[in-house]
């Protein structure tokens, strides 16, 4: 039977009043819109948390090298949707082309960048009132989003494949791991359960002592990439317990709550504020270590380091059951 994974998200706090983008070149850069949404953005933070999403809402006349250019204006993923042709084989199986750029290259597949994108269409009215369920066609598959309303907040839901764990054995490789993440970080991680973990791409989920530790990381990014190399990861997705006492962070009913950060391989930029893939591969990593309760469900809490609160939700159900977010 098959896993799926849905990421769930509450109300994306703001969306920004669409910019207009102006190039001197290409001439069909001269008026793309860019809107500017915050996904994931934290319940006890929703005015500076969140993770920035550019969102071009028909980039069909746009060239890749544009895509690229916008992502790496903003500093950020960027979300480019591209409508199907009615008579296109494509468009018989999904509504629009959905494409991710970072700053350094293209991604097949980006969570939170399909958890804003599926927002932004429904809050401008693209989608139709009936329209529960939009389907992307991305360079990872097929993707399912659903977005709902529950308890008076939108939340929209993605779909993840099954997703895999495998412990990261070499023990040069956790020593290095260890290195690049800090002189801090010395006895604070459990290098014996170090993983790699995947949904859509790899990440490779690093216990720690406790969040304290998490937020004392100062990682040697110039060797970030070498290491995600050898690792066949995207990047270091290092993780810690939350600790009731220490904090006032919102529980959500009986969910797990970790406390997480992300550093990317290759992205164009250090630190992600909130990593929709990243807390699914860790959730799956969970589950797979007996760690989730019955409802499998957990709450990731990054960007905290940065300044940025996230939340990210994340549900595993199986084929068949009900989803509840």
């Amino acid at each position: 039977m098959t896993n799926i994974l849905l990421l769930c998200a509450t109300t994306p706090s703001q969306q920004l009043n669409p910019l207009i983008k102006v190039s001197t070149t290409p001439a069909t850069m001269e008026l793309s819109k860019v809107h500017l949404v915050s996904v994931f953005t934290a319940s006890d933070s929703p005015e500076t948390g969140g993770n920035l999403l550019p969102v071009v809402l028909d980039a069909s006349a746009l060239s890749e090298e544009d895509m690229r250019r916008i992502a790496r204006e903003y500093g950020h993923e960027a979300s480019f949707l591209i409508p199907l042709p009615e008579a296109s084989s494509e468009s018989q199986k999904a509504d629009y082309q959905l494409r991710f750029f970072v700053p350094e290259h293209e991604m097949e597949m980006c969570g939170h960048v399909t958890v804003g994108t599926t927002w932004l269409l429904g809050e401008l009215g693209i989608l139709r009132d009936d329209q529960k369920e939009v389907c992307y066609s991305t360079k990872s598959g097929l993707v399912r989003a659903r977005r709902r309303q529950q308890e008076g907040r939108i939340l929209v839901e993605v779909s993840q494949p099954r997703g895999w764990v495998t412990p990261v054995q070499d023990e040069a490789l956790r020593r290095e791991i260890a290195a690049v993440l800090g002189e801090s970080a010395g006895d604070k991680i459990n290098t014996e359960s170090i993983q790699n973990a995947c949904t859509s791409r790899a990440k490779t989920v690093v216990p720690m002592r406790d969040s304290a530790a998490l937020d004392a990381l100062k990682p040697n990014f110039s060797r970030m990439q070498a290491l995600c190399e050898k690792l066949g990861s995207t990047g270091l997705y290092p993780y810690a317990p939350h600790n009731d006492n220490s904090s006032n962070v919102p529980t959500r009913n009986d969910s797990l709550v970790v406390h997480a950060r992300q550093f990317p391989k290759a992205s164009g930029y250090p630190e992600d504020a909130a990593t929709g893939i990243a807390a699914a591969a860790l959730s799956f990593a969970l589950l797979e270590n007996n760690v989730l309760g019955e409802d499998r469900s957990v709450v990731v809490r990054q960007g905290e380091a940065m300044g940025c609160p996230s939340e990210i939700r994340v549900r595993i159900e199986f084929d068949g059951e009900e989803a509840v977010c």
